[in-house]
């Protein structure tokens, strides 16, 4: 793909962190962007900073769970635009949990955010994108989709199933002209934890908070803005992206620590995660950058284990 100008895209979860900047760099090329989000605030956010350029806009605060608000998304994009040319299914959620402590209903909410909702807008999205000669649909996964770790399962679950259903239907539609992309994030800043439906033992270890270095307490609100305030800007990560998009990238890996912990897996798909650290000195300042995180995670798989 050559260029985004005069181009319409659709993009979901565009009311914060990667969505929203990948609305604002498409207008910036002079595309027409389709923004929705299930925030009402933080989409009008976004819609006001689109305004600023001359290009179309079209808002729609939807929960894309609900089958009728896919459809409106669908009927709203050709009403006001004609036709589509990307659709970037970016909408997703985190719960982090133990399985046993997950319940039902939070991993069908992660589950049908994450990827039910997106195969059913590729369903009825994909019939106009082919009928377009420069298109894409770009599904986002997440570095978490190729490695796991502990209490993540339905998060891994469903990013795990993103890629499988993303690279499997690049690869029966090889011969058409539409192209497709799989997004796989490492530590983006985003607020996706500060969003998350966190189990309340998550933190906690015999009823006592994990404590951090100092020995004090690691709330969930901490948790959250410490990874938003250490990943990399989700700026960046939608020119990532979008540059991947243009040179036609099948994989779009966001980030060095995406990289190398997709390569420690490739390596040894058992024991990758002895590999990271050594790997991650390789890319010494990207990794000290993350070094506050880093602490948090291990504060936590200390309490979890003692």
């Amino acid at each position: 793909m050559q260029s985004f100008k005069d181009k319409v895209a659709v993009i979901t979860g565009a009311g914060s962190g990667i969505g929203q900047q990948l609305a604002i760099n498409l207008a910036r090329e002079n595309c027409n962007v389709v923004i929705c989000d299930i925030n009402q605030k933080t989409l009008q956010e976004t819609e006001e900073i689109i305004r600023k350029y001359n290009i179309s806009c079209t808002a729609l605060n939807l929960d894309l769970r609900e089958e009728k608000n896919i459809n409106t998304l669908l009927e709203t994009t050709l009403k006001n635009h004609s036709k589509v040319d990307l659709l970037f299914n970016n909408a997703g959620v985190v719960a982090p949990s133990s399985f046993l402590n997950l319940s039902e209903n939070d991993w069908d909410w992660c589950n049908d955010i994450n990827f039910n909702a997106l195969v059913k807008l590729t369903r009825i999205f994909l019939p106009y994108l082919m009928k377009n000669e420069e298109t894409a649909l770009i599904n986002t996964s997440s570095i978490f989709g190729i490695i796991t770790t502990p209490n993540n399962t339905v998060y891994h679950s469903s990013k795990f199933a993103v890629r499988g259903f993303t690279e499997g239907l690049s690869m029966e539609l090889k011969d058409e002209k539409i192209q497709i992309h799989c997004v796989y994030p490492g530590h983006i800043g985003t607020n996706i934890v500060l969003d998350a439906k966190i189990d309340k033992d998550f933190l906690t270890t015999n009823v006592k908070n994990t404590k951090d270095s100092k020995n004090n307490p690691i709330t969930i609100q901490e948790f959250g803005s410490t990874f938003r305030d250490t990943g990399m800007s989700p700026n960046k990560a939608a020119k990532i992206i979008l540059k991947g998009v243009k040179k036609n990238k099948k994989r779009i890996f966001v980030g060095l620590d995406a990289k190398v912990m997709e390569i420690a897996q490739r390596i040894t798909p058992s024991h990758f995660m002895k590999l990271i650290p050594f790997l991650n000195l390789l890319i010494f300042p990207y990794f000290i950058k993350r070094l506050k995180m880093a602490r948090v995670f291990l504060s936590i798989l200390k309490a979890k284990k003692s």
